[in-house]
Formats: structure tokens, C-alpha cells, sequence
């Protein structure tokens, strides 16, 4: 059964092919400002050695850390999990603390990927859905989730775990969804 977890090396076999699919798919490219973009310009060359590869996920693991400064400019504190099915790499779901003036307009609190091969099978959703709790814990009463105008099978996900449709700025059309907190 497929679920959330903390990064680890355990999975770094399968997450090394998951990345060779969204790179094949384009991912990675000059001017793919994503998470999984920035991680294959910075990471894919060296992902192979386990050693560096234990670096990448202590650095996510780091992120989360309110008592650790952020150090690199411009990011605020992230939780990140990684959806697993047993060692199997499936996607991945970011929890940023707080906002942002770019993540305001952009990118949100909640963004997720799911690798090529497993899409369409309802991860996204179930990620989505799973991670609100977390984002609850954070002490966050509502997070904001944004997905592209053209992308339907994200606006679906977010309307799926009760996002409400707020506004679209530029081609991002922008999403308020409950975690819950403070309900009984």
C-alpha cells in the first residue's frame, strides 16, 4: 500500500529511475524552476555515488528543521515526504512552512510530483490528501495550492481533497484547501 514517508537512502535505486523519467520527459531543462528541476541540474551527475546521494537526503530532511537557518536564498522551510510503495519510488510532496511573495502568486504551500510511469493511478490525490494532516501539524489552518491553467488532472487533485478555487494569475490558477485544524 503506497504511503508518505521521510526521505531515505533505502530508496535511492528507485528513485534514480524515477528521475530518469521526468527527465526524459524534459525535466531538468534550463528554465524548469520546479524542485525536481533544480534538484537534476544540481544532483543527476553524482545522485549514483551513495555517499552523495545520503547528502541530498540529509539536506531535504534538514529543510524541515525550523531550528537549522535556511542558506540558501529565497527558500523558507520545507518538509518534504516521499510516496512509496514498499522500495518503490512514486513521487513526491513538499509542505513549505510559510509563503513566500513568489510562492504567493506561484507556487503555494503544497507542491507534488508523481514519477511518469505511475501517474493516473489517483497518487496525486492521495498524497494531496495525506499530506494535509502534516501541513496541519505545521500549524497550518489552510494551505495554498497552485497548478498551471492547462493542467486539468492537478486541478482535479486539488478540488478532489476540497480545494476552492480563489483566483488565476498569469497561467496559475490558485487554490485555498482546509487541513483541518481546529475541526473536532
Amino acid at each position: 500500500m503506497p504511503q508518505l514517508t521521510t526521505p531515505h537512502v533505502r530508496f535511492r535505486a528507485s528513485f534514480a529511475d524515477a528521475m530518469k523519467e521526468f527527465e526524459a520527459e524534459g525535466r531538468g531543462a534550463v528554465g524548469d524552476d520546479t524542485s525536481i528541476g533544480q534538484d537534476l541540474r544540481r544532483w543527476r551527475r553524482r545522485w549514483h555515488d551513495p555517499a552523495v546521494f545520503a547528502s541530498y537526503v540529509a539536506g531535504l530532511r534538514a529543510e524541515a528543521d525550523e531550528t537549522i537557518p535556511m542558506i540558501r536564498p529565497g527558500r523558507v522551510h520545507c518538509t518534504t515526504l516521499w510516496y512509496v510503495d514498499g522500495d518503490t519510488y512514486l513521487g513526491r510532496i513538499a509542505i513549505r512552512h510559510s509563503l513566500t511573495g513568489w510562492l504567493r502568486e506561484q507556487g503555494g504551500h503544497i507542491g507534488y510530483d508523481v514519477r511518469p510511469t505511475a501517474r493516473r493511478r489517483g497518487h496525486a490525490t492521495a498524497m494531496l490528501r495525506d499530506a494535509l494532516p502534516v501541513a496541519r501539524n505545521l500549524g497550518l489552518a489552510e494551505v495554498l495550492v497552485t497548478c498551471d491553467h492547462d493542467n486539468a488532472g492537478s486541478r482535479k487533485v486539488i478540488e478532489a481533497n476540497g480545494g476552492v478555487f480563489e483566483d488565476r494569475r498569469g497561467l496559475k490558477l490558485r487554490y485555498w484547501v482546509a487541513t483541518g485544524a481546529g475541526q473536532a
